[in-house]
């Protein structure tokens, strides 16, 4: 039978789509690009705010309408919002044949199976661990993959469910991270990305202890490794060690991902979350020092966010100026404490700080892409577009920052890396460059 897959959300979704199509591959399924041309589809959702949840909801809908109209006969939903609201998602949606949590995936070809034969099956067990051994069929580019080092989180941030999803914070044993890592880089994947809810804990729940410094250290000395980022790092747990690493390493992308949500000290404490505005204003600093691109995301409107907080935040934006920032509306979501809050903040308060937020940004990523003109970058080549190459450089994540149209006057191939100079810019987030 064809199965398609539906994959929403983050790079950690992602991976998990990507474990799942190797399970269903090695049960004999084809697996087919075009979902609406299956006989099975599989959405695996995200549950992190309300818009990921209308995300979800609409496509589970949107797919069904393949039941009727295409050659579609089971519609499985896994991933977050299914652990959360599996009994809710079988009762308010008939369309539905099947429902696994993110601990289930191991189950899939049997809750297949199942639903094959009448049955209705719903996996949402509660013990959280890791699927190893199951491979990988990536939907990435072949050049490039992410690797999950660790999952869940005891962070415990008020505005989060990920906890009440995914559970706690669990690193993945060192030597199955570095199996993966070595059999993605013989597969050609020149670009690897550690991903995890917060990849700065990896490790500290070991026996002895880990860290991701060490982790990296490790990873950056397998061959065929080219380019090697890490995202989502908590500021407190960002250790001079770990500076140190990255910069020592030239396969390592000096890119910093601090995901700080805001700067303002009263409502850091309200946000649960850890270290204060002087730590983080140190950690920016040395990192700056060491001519890393800095990238953050900042959360506005949080519950009795003031005038003076946000002014606060708008003048931190400005003085730091990030290469690289993206912002988002408070959302209060069901089960967190910031849910419960008083001082809920009307949605037209939050979307004009959004707003303000956002366009303060493009001008500062305009003017940090211009400092770099004249530059030259290590850059990857992602594609192509109207007779340009499309690359990224260390200073690009893949997914989530602009790219560099580039121009080359010899052949280039998808995965290739090249060293290029920056001519100019395009747009506010966007670079010109040529290969050198």
């Amino acid at each position: 039978m064809r199965v398609g897959v539906v994959s929403l959300g983050c790079s950690k979704n992602r991976v998990d789509t990507e474990q799942m199509l190797s399970l269903l591959k090695a049960a004999d399924y084809e697996i087919v690009a075009d979902a609406a041309s299956a006989d099975v589809i599989i959405v695996n959702t995200c549950g992190f705010i309300d818009a990921a949840k209308e995300e979800s909801i609409d496509t589970i809908l949107e797919m069904a309408e393949s039941k009727k109209t295409g050659s579609c006969k089971l519609l499985m939903v896994t991933g977050c919002l299914a652990q959360r609201y599996g009994d809710a998602l079988l009762a308010d949606m008939p369309e539905i044949d099947g429902i696994l949590g993110v601990n289930d995936y191991a189950d899939l070809p049997k809750a297949l199976s199942d639903a094959l034969s009448g049955k209705r099956p719903r996996y949402t067990k509660p013990n959280y661990g890791f699927l190893e051994n199951t491979g990988r069929v990536l939907t990435t580019p072949k050049f490039s993959a992410y690797v999950k080092i660790g999952d869940g989180c005891d962070n415990r941030c008020a505005y989060c469910a990920i906890p009440l999803i995914r559970g706690h914070y669990r690193s993945r044993k060192r030597a199955d991270i570095l199996a993966e890592m070595r059999f993605l880089a013989e597969s050609g994947v020149r670009e690897q990305t550690l991903i995890a809810q917060d990849t700065t804990r990896y490790g500290s729940d070991f026996t002895p202890r880990d860290s991701l410094a060490s982790l990296m250290d490790e990873a950056a000395g397998i061959s065929g490794i080219d380019m090697l980022r890490v995202l989502y790092c908590y500021p407190d747990e960002t250790t001079d060690e770990l500076l140190e690493v990255m910069e020592k390493h030239k396969n390592i992308s000096r890119y910093l991902d601090l995901p700080l949500q805001h700067i303002s000290d009263r409502l850091l404490k309200a946000m649960n979350r850890r270290g204060n505005a002087k730590s983080i204003r140190e950690t920016l600093k040395k990192a700056r020092e060491r001519g890393f691109c800095l990238r953050t995301t900042l959360i506005v409107g949080f519950p009795d966010e003031t005038d003076e907080d946000f002014d606060e935040l708008i003048d931190f934006v400005r003085e730091t100026e990030f290469d690289r920032l993206g912002a988002f509306t408070f959302s209060p979501e069901e089960g967190t404490a910031a849910a419960e809050m008083d001082g809920q903040i009307p949605d037209e308060v939050k979307q004009a700080r959004l707003s303000a937020v956002m366009e303060l940004q493009a001008k500062i990523s305009k003017k940090r892409d211009e400092m770099r003109v004249g530059s030259s970058v290590r850059a990857i080549v992602i594609g192509s577009q109207n007779g340009l190459y499309l690359a990224r450089s260390d200073w690009e994540a893949p997914e989530t920052d602009g790219v560099i149209y580039l121009r080359s006057d010899k052949p280039l191939s998808d995965g290739d890396i090249c060293s290029a100079r920056i001519t100019g810019t395009r747009g506010d987030y966007d670079l010109e460059g040529e290969r050198e």
